[in-house]
């Protein structure tokens, strides 16, 4: 295990050594969603000077970046008579899509909030989709936004030419929201934010096939556990409306049905408002295909993996990658990673785990994910 602890300010300047007594580690990077990560260190000065806010949390696994972003909770301390030291410092920590994720879309990004009009959409149709969400992304934080919006150092990342066309109408939602709707439906396809130098890269790609050569099995010795379950699909067949109409002009619905899964179960209806007047561009539509993946027949496949020399997370897959597993009673599994878990400790080394499955596929509780529907819904009611 090679694992080393940095901390950087915003402009991505070491602001001391490596972090040494560390006794855990914790981090979960997450397909399309800000990582999650925590490390327990002891509270000596030199580290607790660093633990400020607007500082940031840098892990290096094997000499490369494993995560790289602002620290949430720099400096959860405690101490006690029992342990009469300096005391502990638990610090909790993302990556720098969580910056992204501080923002909404604007309609008018070039304007400033007091001038935004309350009708306007900022609207694409018949586009690429990773050509919307660098567009969205660069216009309301990126070096394209008004300078009080722009994340500092953040730069796009080279064009990947990842993803089908789709479409989109939004306004005052949650910016990574509209994100992963876009990447849903324009093909499955992946950002994400990577440290490059003294620049935070903001960037899209195209998943790969890997399950040819990322395989796990026992017999190859890289699987040391495995929790599989199907469920039935939440919806198979999305039933669009365009938003409400005055006067004599007609209200747009759409049917995006799933007919295999229909098939292959049975039909199950769903109402989904599609945030447009109507389907011209396709908007109505690509909210239909964004809510058949969320709800598709959930495969959830929770592995405990062991790096060998020959299969290494980071290095021979990733995020969004499809990989194969093959279950102990013989049935092999291609899926999409959707997680990578590592943890570690001085003396245990270090454990990487994946969650691999479909779109609903997560370690969330399902109260947590309902949650997380829920509010991205109401969200579109509000800006209305």
């Amino acid at each position: 295990m090679a694992i080393t602890l940095l901390i950087t300010d915003k402009n991505m300047a070491v602001q001391g050594d490596p972090l040494t007594g560390w006794t855990s580690l914790d981090v979960t990077t997450n397909f399309n969603a800000p990582a999650a990560g925590t490390v327990t260190l002891p509270a000596y000065p030199e580290v607790m000077a660093q633990l400020v806010p607007g500082h940031r949390m840098v892990v290096i696994r094997d000499g490369a970046i494993w995560t790289a972003g602002p620290m949430e909770e720099p400096t959860n301390y405690r101490w006690s008579l029992d342990d009469p030291g300096v005391g502990m410092v638990d610090v909790n920590f993302s990556d720098d899509l969580a910056t992204v994720a501080g923002n909404i879309t604007w309609p008018e990004p070039a304007l400033t909030w007091a001038g935004q009009h309350g009708s306007t959409y900022r609207s694409f149709t018949a586009t690429g989709a990773e050509t919307i969400i660098r567009t969205l992304v660069n216009e309301n934080c990126g070096p394209g936004a008004i300078a009080a919006r722009r994340i500092p150092n953040f730069v796009l990342d080279s064009v990947a030419s990842a993803g089908t066309n789709t479409a989109v109408s939004t306004r005052f939602e949650a910016l990574l929201d509209v994100c992963r709707t876009v990447a849903s439906a324009g093909g499955g396809i992946g950002f994400r934010t990577r440290q490059i130098g003294s620049q935070i890269k903001f960037g899209c790609y195209a998943p790969a096939d890997r399950s040819a050569t990322a395989r796990f099995s026992t017999g190859l010795g890289n699987l040391r556990s495995v929790a599989y379950s199907q469920s039935a699909p939440t919806v198979t067949h999305a039933l669009v409306a365009g938003t409400e109409t005055t006067g004599s002009t007609v209200r747009t619905y759409v049917e995006v049905p799933n007919t295999t899964a229909a098939s292959t179960w049975w039909r199950v209806e769903k109402y989904v408002d599609g945030g447009a007047a109507n389907d011209t561009g396709g908007e109505l539509t690509a909210s239909g295909t964004s809510e058949l993946n969320d709800g598709a027949a959930p495969v959830e496949l929770a592995t405990i993996t062991v790096d060998t020399p020959d299969l290494r997370a980071g290095r021979d897959y990733g995020l969004g990658d499809q990989v194969a597993v093959a279950l102990p009673h013989g049935l092999q599994l291609i899926d999409v990673v959707r997680s990578i878990h590592l943890t570690a400790t001085p003396g245990d080394g270090e454990q990487v785990s994946s969650v691999i499955g479909s779109q609903d596929a997560t370690s969330d509780p399902r109260i947590v994910r309902l949650v997380r529907t829920l509010n991205r819904r109401l969200g579109r009611l509000e800006t209305r």
